[in-house]
């Protein structure tokens, strides 16, 4: 059970598809430019693919140049959580859903203001419901 009372059901992970679990359950990475939402400039909302979170506006997504797609701050600070990832050699700030703890992606301190911040996230973790 994640801190705000989720808990990941088999449904909802059996709703999942390999690569979603992958990415999501095993904090893997998609390819660069080959994902989902790296080029989506619709209006609308990103939610977590599991717990169905609002996680992030489009209002607040804009292009790094680095093929995922990318974000100036998350809809809501409590929405997400920041933990120290030291895989791969690396020290990096992993962002999970505060919801249910799904793997998102990885923040930045080299994003445009107001933030400075660059949320990179994967496609496959995430959910688009368009605007209306």
């Amino acid at each position: 059970m994640s801190a705000k009372g989720y808990t990941k059901t088999d449904e909802a992970l059996n709703r999942l598809t390999e690569h979603q679990r992958q990415i999501t359950q095993e904090d893997g990475t998609e390819p660069a430019y080959d994902n989902e939402y790296w080029a989506n400039d619709e209006p609308g909302i990103y939610v977590d693919i599991v717990s169905g979170q609002p996680l992030f506006s489009s209002t607040d997504k804009y292009d790094s140049g680095t093929g995922w797609p990318s974000f100036f701050q998350p809809v809501a600070k409590e929405n997400v959580i920041e933990e120290q990832d030291r895989s791969f050699g690396m020290v990096r700030t992993e962002i999970l859903c505060a919801k249910c703890d799904s793997h998102l992606g990885h923040v930045f301190d080299d994003g445009p203001q107001p933030t400075g911040l660059r949320y990179c996230m994967n496609s496959v973790s995430l959910k688009f419901k368009a605007d209306k």
